[in-house]
This record gives C-alpha cells, sequence and structure tokens, in this order.
C-alpha cells in the first residue's frame, strides 16, 4: 500500500484517479466526518472526536486488526527483529540482517509524485528492501513497484556516483490477493534478455507474495501470519510475540491507537477543508 501523492499527507487512490485521504483498506470503525460549510462548523461538528479512549475503548479498538491492515502494519514493522524474521522467510536467506527499519518512510520526488513506505529497510549488506503491504487490487501493482523502485533509486543516489555503485534495493510486495492469477504464494519478477533467456541484473529485485494461495511452503504459512488478528505461530516467535503485545498490551495498544488518530485527524481536516470550498462556493 504505497500511496502516490502530490502533496505530503498520506492518501489513497480512489477509482476515479484522486487520492482518498485516507487508506482504503483501514477497516476501522472512525467517528464520521460531517462535512458542512464554514460559517456552520462550531455548530454541527460532532461532539466527542478528541476524548480520550478507555482501556477497554482501546482494546476494542485494537482487537480486529491484522498485520495486513496499513494502521497495524505501520507499527508492528518498527521492529528490526520482527523484519528480520519476515525477510529471512521471504528471500530464503538465514544471514540475512536488518540493522535498521524505517516504518511509514516518506520519499520526496521533486519532479514528480511522492510517494509513501510501508517499511524500507536497511540490511548489513548495504542493499535496501522496501515492504510493502496492500489490500485493494484497484491499480496496476507492476507498475507501482518499478515507479517506487525509482523514486527510492533517485533518493539514494548523489551526484557524482558511478552506476555500478547504484543502490541494491529490493522491493517485497505483500497482497492480499494472487496478482498475477497464476496460482503462486510468491514470484520473483528479474529482467531478463530475451534472446538468450539470460538475467539481467541491474540490482533491482522485486518480489510479489501474497496471502491468497497457501501452497504449504513456510513462505504461506507466514503469509497466514498477516491475515489473523492473533498470531501464535511456533515458526515465527517474533511475528507471534509482536502481534501479541501490540495487542494485549496498554503500551501496545496506546501505539497502535495513536496511529489510527493519526489516519483520523487527516480524515477531519480533510473533510473541513473540504466544508470550507463548499462554503466559499456558496
Amino acid at each position: 500500500s504505497i500511496s502516490l501523492l502530490s502533496r505530503g499527507d498520506r492518501g489513497r487512490e480512489t477509482g476515479d484517479g484522486s487520492l482518498s485521504p485516507f487508506p482504503l483498506n483501514l477497516h476501522v470503525a472512525f467517528p464520521r466526518v460531517i462535512i458542512v460549510p464554514e460559517r456552520n462548523l462550531k455548530r454541527q461538528m460532532p461532539k466527542g472526536l478528541f476524548m480520550e479512549l478507555t482501556l477497554e475503548e482501546k482494546q476494542e479498538r485494537v482487537k480486529d486488526l491484522r498485520p495486513i491492515d496499513d494502521v497495524f502494519f505501520e507499527v508492528f514493522a518498527d521492529d528490526k527483529d520482527v523484519m528480520q524474521e519476515i525477510l529471512r522467510t521471504i528471500l530464503e536467506d538465514d544471514g540475512l540482517i536488518v540493522t535498521d527499519v524505517i516504518p511509514q518512510s516518506s520519499e520526496r520526488n521533486l519532479y514528480g509524485r511522492s510517494i509513501r513506505l510501508d517499511a524500507l529497510c536497511q540490511l548489513s549488506s548495504g542493499a535496501k528492501v522496501n515492504v510493502e503491504v496492500q489490500r485493494s487490487d484497484r491499480d496496476d501493482h507492476a507498475k507501482r513497484v518499478r515507479f517506487n523502485a525509482s523514486v527510492i533509486t533517485t533518493k539514494e543516489s548523489n551526484s557524482g556516483d558511478r552506476f555500478e555503485d547504484i543502490l541494491e534495493l529490493y522491493v517485497v510486495y505483500i497482497s492480499e490477493f494472487d496478482i498475477f492469477r497464476k496460482g503462486k504464494t510468491i514470484y520473483h519478477v528479474e529482467n531478463v534478455i530475451k534472446e538468450t533467456g539470460e538475467l539481467l541484473d541491474d540490482g533491482l529485485h522485486r518480489v510479489f507474495v501474497n496471502t491468497e494461495i497457501d501452497d504449504g511452503t513456510l513462505i504461506s504459512s507466514l503469509m497466514s501470519c498477516f491475515t489473523k488478528k492473533m498470531v501464535r505461530n511456533p515458526s515465527f516467535p517474533r511475528v507471534s510475540e509482536q502481534v501479541t503485545k501490540l495487542k494485549t498490551t496498554e503500551g501496545g495498544q496506546n501505539a497502535v491507537c495513536a496511529i489510527m488518530e493519526k489516519y483520523e485527524k487527516q480524515a477531519r481536516e480533510a473533510g473541513l477543508e473540504e466544508g470550507r470550498a463548499e462554503g466559499r462556493a456558496e
């Protein structure tokens, strides 16, 4: 779920190509935003939007979230050991070391649209891994990956760099559906010289994984964790521990609710701006 943005706020593309103020795949009961002319804002705004939640209310808001949900993944991915366990499985490299994770990384593009990344991981090898979770199937996912990879590569490059030193980049795209509809849990997409069938290594590696197809492998077992509200999988102790912590501890619930509040605030601000525009038009 990378959003292609022309402004700093996180959004999602809607069916008509415009940007929604918060993720389409965020299945959480948010307070209703009322859009009214500016002169009526104070009188008609619903009460209680900014009240502190009780512990029970926080538990209720968090209990149905899963790792594949954007709002949950943003907090879930903010742990090097968790992401290392995930990437070692998907990339099938038990020696892989994650040295840093930047959840919800913003990458600005001076020449066009900027992007939001769900998690950008730094590996000890010097390579980076962009990990994305995607629930909505209303886009060209291959082109989305291509675009985001180009923005990351450009941002990580400096004037005077030799092309041979360009960033080694992996894009791991986790979806709730089989993107290519070929019945596989995982797809590795690389450049191939058509005339010879040889692989062309240009430093970009695209890996599409989905939760829909269960092929009985360890990777599909990991993918099943992404769609569960609670995870207790002995093959993935760090993933299981992180989900449990975020769901059952006050600190974890506070962290998730803080991200939810961020999205709610963006939705309210977008609604108020539309109300002001309506008021000016009248």
